[in-house]
């Protein structure tokens, strides 16, 4: 199985000639020109590693690795960055960053930290509650073992839950990990998922806290 990379960079050039140096080693690359864009697409696909630039238009990297990272998006994540300043490079680990390049960049040194910082990850990859696990290098819930076989959304939803096993997720954060903060959901659409995810992994392990949220039994 591939592994994909979300590349997050403005100069369409630069991006493309990434994208061939990541392609050459067998990556699956997605070039996105702006951080919405970036954003969006990690509500359609999972990815194993993020590469941002900073300044780009829109939502700059930084934002979009806060507003990632408060969804409880745990991606690797390296900063391709032309900054030099202490300051903007301390925020960056700060929000959740894993590493970062100064630019320019030698492209072996590229591909030497995308990999180590993969294999430090590696060992993260795996969250299990009971018979419930996560897998965060395939992007899938197992249950026993075998795969079920959940969308994006959902997928989403049961890591939101594993992550926070024993413990209240509240209505807010499971809207601020399926949707888009500019859409408008209803507590409706959030128990049409709650409902299938039930159906998977049984009524009982999904407890409703009236008013508040849902609790995965532990």
């Amino acid at each position: 199985m591939s592994i994909k990379v979300l590349l997050l960079e403005d100069d369409l050039l630069f991006g493309e000639s990434i994208m061939d140096v990541l392609e050459e080693e067998e990556f699956e690359v997605v070039l996105c020109r702006n951080g919405q864009e970036a954003l969006d697409e990690t509500y359609k696909n999972h990815f194993d590693l993020y590469l941002l630039d900073i300044n780009v238009p829109l939502i700059d990297g930084l934002s979009l690795l806060k507003e990632l990272r408060r969804a409880n998006d745990t991606t690797p994540t390296i900063y391709l960055t032309s900054h030099q300043e202490i300051e903007t490079l301390s925020k960056a680990f700060e929000i959740g960053a894993d590493d970062y390049l100064k630019k320019p960049f030698n492209n072996d040194e590229l591909i030497v930290r995308l990999h180590a910082l993969l294999r430090r990850t590696k060992g993260k990859e795996r969250f299990c509650v009971g018979d419930l696990c996560l897998d965060d290098v395939h992007k899938c819930i197992l249950k026993e073992g075998k795969e079920i076989p959940f969308s994006l959304k959902e997928y989403q939803l049961m890591a939101l839950f594993i992550r926070n096993a024993g413990e209240i997720v509240t209505k807010e954060m499971i809207m601020d990990t399926l949707w888009n903060p500019s859409e408008m959901i209803s507590d409706g659409a959030i128990r049409v998922y709650i409902n299938r995810l039930k159906q998977e992994i049984g009524s009982e392990l999904i407890v409703n806290i009236r008013g508040v949220g849902y609790r995965l039994v532990s």
